[in-house]
């Protein structure tokens, strides 16, 4: 009769164990997730992710073609910014380099630091759109109630695939200060 309580000691500690070691995955598993979601975006290209620095290109604009680009801005629930570009759109030779400029104002009566996260649709134009120059490389520090224009310089490469006649290139504009203070390190 003493046989059966330390069977079911023993299948208590077996399973508390297993238990412990899954819930060690999971929130191994869950930390890793960022890098490998970031590893996935650069080798399928999916998420719409363009580069993030300065690239270098030189101009052969192919002047038989015209692409859209849609502008399309969004701001962060917390972030205290208007933010919009100038113009919602623009038609484009692929191969030439453009130039467009996005308002940003900080709307609180302290100085706040911002960052634009872009994204491009579709997915296959992500890697045929390469920014020269552009705010969201680094992050902008705004006195209290300043606006300011942004530059952005890019150009389309001439190998964007043909089915591709309109790129939508949206920018989200967050407060990192207050991203920095919800997420310590």
């Amino acid at each position: 009769m003493n046989e059966q309580p330390q069977k079911l000691k023993s299948e208590n500690r077996t399973l508390t164990g297993r238990l412990l070691l899954m819930a060690i995955a999971m929130f191994g598993f869950g930390f890793l997730l960022v890098p490998l979601y970031d590893v996935f975006c650069e080798i399928t290209g999916f998420g719409g992710r363009t580069n993030a620095t300065a690239a270098v290109v030189e101009e052969a604009p192919d002047f038989s073609r015209e692409i859209r680009i849609e502008f399309v801005t969004t701001v962060n629930s917390y972030a205290p910014f208007e933010f919009a570009a100038d113009v919602d759109s623009m038609t484009v030779n692929p191969g030439k380099m453009y130039f467009a400029t996005f308002t940003a104002k900080n709307l609180t009566k302290a100085d706040r630091v911002a960052q634009a996260v872009p994204s491009v649709a579709p997915v296959s134009a992500a890697e045929h759109f390469t920014k020269i120059e552009c705010f969201c490389f680094t992050s902008q520090e705004f006195n209290a109630l300043e606006a300011r224009a942004m530059p952005l310089q890019f150009i389309v490469d001439p190998d964007l695939p043909e089915y591709v006649d309109t790129i939508t290139l949206q920018y989200t504009f967050f407060d990192t200060a207050r991203a920095a203070a919800n997420n310590p390190l």
